[in-house]
């Protein structure tokens, strides 16, 4: 399938409350790491399936939200297409060390998602 989901990302008012929930709700193996200035990053194992990770909000005082990640070949040909059809962009190209580079878009009805580019 072309454009699979490959991340899903829960931004938290409160990650610790959130990594106790998930774990004991799902038993999903959970490991934290250290990001610096940037806080912790949990990332999620769920074995079959698509895996993810929790991290503190980076907008205080937002709600809670999960992001489900979407693979593209090309992150600004594809955040240049959203726009074009009318999407907001919240994030643009922004690169992960050694992994690849996001956006994050809403489209027009509101839904709010990711687009990743994985490095090659």
């Amino acid at each position: 399938m072309a454009n699979p989901f490959v991340h899903i990302e829960l931004n938290t008012s409160d990650l610790g409350k959130a990594n106790t929930f998930y774990r004991e709700l799902f038993e999903w193996d959970l490991k934290n790491m250290d990001m610096g200035p940037g806080g912790t990053y949990t990332t999620i194992g769920v074995g079959e399936g698509t895996g993810g990770g929790m991290m503190k909000h980076p907008m205080e005082g937002a709600p809670s939200l999960w992001i489900p990640y979407i693979l593209v070949d090309d992150i600004a040909t594809s955040t240049k297409k959203a726009r074009k059809l009318g999407a907001t962009i919240i994030k643009e190209n922004v690169p992960v060390p050694n992994m690849g580079v996001f956006s994050i878009i809403t489209d027009p009805t509101g839904a709010t998602f990711g687009l990743w580019e994985a490095r090659k």
